[in-house]
């Protein structure tokens, strides 16, 4: 029997990573919030690696952090390894990439929403959505509670008719054996939203005791500290190293003798799988001329002996997985504690959304994290604050936070789902944004701070935080703007010894720093008496001399790109009406309704031929308008 269990501005449903954010967002601005979650031992849970970051990955999280996300405090905070990865190339690829600790990581999120004001945490199923009209109102519970809302989010991750398969054997279920959830997908579907199907997967976990170390090569964490949140204090974490080694013939040879057992290969498995992270036995079969494969054995935890076998997904039956980890270098005698398994699961196609992602047939209705066919708890998170950010202005009938691709990472993941949609697991990568050495890792605050701050979700300390930082990079940029350096001896010494030519009269320091071999501490040791300034203040003054003629060119090609971005395209436009469309533009038009003529020239399909049809009879119906008095 149904009852009234409570009303709310917003409800999330789900607490992985995307569910976290969005529901500490929308409390956080104000709004009282309901999260539901499976289970309540499973809040912000890692069924994959128990890592955070990588390249373009690290940006989400930085991201995430300057908007008033809680991944990066989280991760800094419960972290055994730290590395910054790409340091021999640009900072525009510079990439932070953290091992976490993984029960801690699950402790310490699940906390900080028990604690935060006007969110509440309660486990329940839920089985149906509520809809009136073209809005939601609300969802019902495996028991029977109603719970109303203004604007909910779901965030169900791989657990919407989830079914776990190793080998022959396949049973309905959610990661690490939790329970799936199935009425919500029938739900999804009868207020007329279409529904796919992906898969993804996970290694085995072994035990640490059983591994011989000796025949692997050690990957320490960084000694330097390093921190993904901008509100985090530098200080040093003793570190855990991880482990390489590799599959070696005899594996190759295990797993081709079992494909027929493979429920890739025996048609078991119907989703579509990640291409960038493949089963082994994908790997083995796609690069059938590789002697072998990278396999990194990582820490779950620093009060655990489960390592994480990073490299070697598979859902092979169990007796062949042990069969092949004995195989590999240093696991001749390792105990698997946990078999590798995969996952099939619904999503929801992207293109059913708006860049808002709030679902384009139901008002209110918003979608966030792997339901909306993203790969990582990064995607994920970085998805889960936008929603949680935008159900909160939709209850308070503000517009939407949109983030441009100019704009960040997340940006570019919202556009390329929404836009151009995605047939297999998508993951942000750095070559699929156009002004990357824009939107740098160490920049993210200088980006979006002000946007979070602007939507009610940048506290007061974390602003205060991002003045100071912003004052004193153009204070040290404008001193090194006026100060001069003399021809002396001493100063061309240094200049030779540095690989750098001589100069012939008084030069600025801030021309001395656009050298490409004189660093900011190169000026700081010639000198001797420069400001004691943050770290990430003087890097940022450095980032921001050295490559001004790139940044400029980027900006010329951002201003560019915002006209097609600002010519909106009105909702009443009718593209049957519009001769000389191609019939797939005027088909993929219909369907994904582009808010601008930006979005409209990025959907596959649609031809700059397209694009300059439609800026005509844009421009024809501007003219025919009867003028305003």
């Amino acid at each position: 029997m149904e009852y009234l269990a409570g009303e709310y501005d917003v409800i999330v449903i789900g607490t992985g990573h995307a569910g976290c954010e969005a529901a500490l967002a929308a409390a956080r601005m104000g709004c009282k919030t309901l999260v539901l979650t499976l289970n309540m031992e499973n809040v912000a849970f890692m069924p994959c690696n128990p890592a955070v970051g990588g390249p373009a990955k690290g940006h989400l999280v930085r991201e995430i952090d300057a908007l008033g996300g809680e991944m990066g405090i989280n991760t800094d905070e419960t972290n055994i390894q730290v590395r910054m990865l790409n340091t021999g190339k640009g900072p525009a690829v510079h990439a932070l990439r953290a091992q976490a600790d993984k029960k801690l990581y699950q402790a310490r999120m699940k906390k900080v929403l028990e604690n935060q004001e006007r969110l509440d945490l309660k486990q329940a199923l839920v089985e149906r959505l509520l809809v009136k009209g073209e809005s939601v109102e609300g969802v019902v519970t495996r028991t029977g509670a109603v719970f109303k809302a203004r604007a909910v989010v779901i965030t169900t991750g791989t657990f919407l008719r989830g079914r776990i398969i190793i080998g022959d054997v396949s049973y309905s279920g959610g990661p690490n054996g939790q329970a799936p959830s199935l009425g919500l997908a029938e739900s999804l579907k009868e207020i007329g939203l279409e529904l796919g199907r992906f898969k993804t997967g996970t290694p085995p976990r072994v035990n640490r005791r059983s591994i011989d170390f000796s025949k692997m090569i050690i990957q320490p964490g960084d000694e330097k500290p390093h921190n993904f949140s901008f509100m985090s204090r530098k200080r040093y974490r003793e570190q855990i190293p991880c482990w390489l080694t590799y599959t070696s013939e005899e594996t190759h040879k295990i797993i081709r003798e079992n494909l027929h057992r493979s429920p890739l290969y025996s048609g078991m498995i119907e989703g579509i799988g990640p291409r960038y992270c493949p089963s082994i036995e994908d790997k083995v079969v796609r690069f059938a001329d590789k002697p072998n494969h990278q396999i990194f054995l990582e820490p779950e935890g620093r009060d655990t002996e489960e390592m994480y076998v990073q490299g070697f997904s598979t859902s092979l039956p169990e007796d062949v997985q042990i069969k092949m980890l004995r195989t590999i270098p240093g696991l001749e005698r390792v105990e698997m504690m946990r078999t590798g398994y995969a996952i099939e699961y619904d999503y929801l196609p992207p293109t059913q959304l708006k860049l808002s992602l709030e679902t384009k047939k139901i008002k209110g209705l918003f979608s966030a994290g792997q339901l909306n066919g993203t790969s990582g708890y990064e995607e994920a998170a970085a998805q889960g604050i936008i929603a949680g950010i935008n159900a909160a202005l939709y209850v308070r009938d503000r517009e939407p936070l949109i983030l441009k691709r100019s704009d960040a990472y997340i940006g570019v993941l919202i556009d390329d789902l929404v836009t151009k949609g995605t047939n297999e697991p998508y993951r942000i990568m750095t070559s699929r944004a156009e002004y990357r050495l824009l939107l740098r890792q160490d920049n993210a605050d200088l980006r979006l701070t002000q946007m979070g701050r602007s939507v009610g979700l940048v506290d007061d300390e974390r602003y205060r935080v991002f003045e100071q930082k912003s004052r004193l990079i153009e204070q040290e940029k404008n001193r090194l703007a006026e100060t001069s350096v003399a021809p002396l001896e001493e100063v061309q010494n240094f200049l030779l010894s540095k690989g750098s030519s001589e100069i012939k009269q008084h030069t600025l320091l801030i021309d001395l720093l656009k050298r490409p071999e004189i660093s900011y501490a190169d000026l700081r040791r010639l000198m001797g008496d420069f400001p004691d300034l943050p770290e990430e203040v003087a890097e940022q003054v450095e980032v921001q001399v050295k490559y001004e003629g790139y940044i400029k060119r980027q900006l010329e090609q951002v201003e560019r790109f915002k006209k097609l971005e600002n010519k909106k395209i009105p909702e009443w436009i009718v593209y049957d009406e519009i001769k000389g469309l191609s019939t797939e533009a005027r088909q993929k038009l219909n369907k994904l309704r582009p808010l601008s003529v930006g979005q409209a020239s990025r959907i596959s399909g649609v031809s700059p031929a397209d694009i300059s049809i439609l800026l005509v009879y844009m421009e024809q119906k501007r003219r025919e308008a009867p003028e305003e008095a």
